[in-house]
């Protein structure tokens, strides 16, 4: 089980990016997938995720009405997009999951599969 984050780059204050994880070994069908970001000097903070399950979301008010989570109809790539970004949206971004069958978004709990993150810059 892996996922690979990407998309990350720079981008000027209310501009526009749209990450990808790459899952593998599992597909989103049948689990929750979760992104997060890392400020610098900052804890991790869970900002969005979604469940194949029943298509459940959930976003952090931080990132509400700007972040958008989906899947792909393969359910083995899950996006987010981003728009109206700002500087305090700069972070290292990664996508996780709990690897629990049937889970919805809001049974997510503790993470166990991390992949690498994909670092976001918005310059002001």
């Amino acid at each position: 089980v892996q996922l690979q984050a990407s998309g990350g780059g720079l981008v000027q204050s209310g501009g526009s990016l749209r990450l990808s994880c790459a899952l593998s070994g599992f597909t989103l069908h049948y689990y929750a997938v979760v992104w997060s970001r890392q400020a610098p000097g900052k804890e991790r903070e869970r900002i969005s995720c979604i469940s194949g399950v029943d298509g459940s979301t959930y976003y952090a008010d931080s990132v509400k009405g700007r972040f958008t989570i989906s899947g792909d109809n393969t359910g083995k790539t899950v996006y987010l997009q981003m728009n109206s970004l700002k500087p305090e949206d700069t972070a290292v971004y990664f996508c996780a999951t709990d690897y629990m069958v049937g889970r919805t978004c809001p049974g997510v709990r503790r993470m166990s599969k991390w992949g690498e993150g994909t670092l976001v810059t918005v310059s002001s």
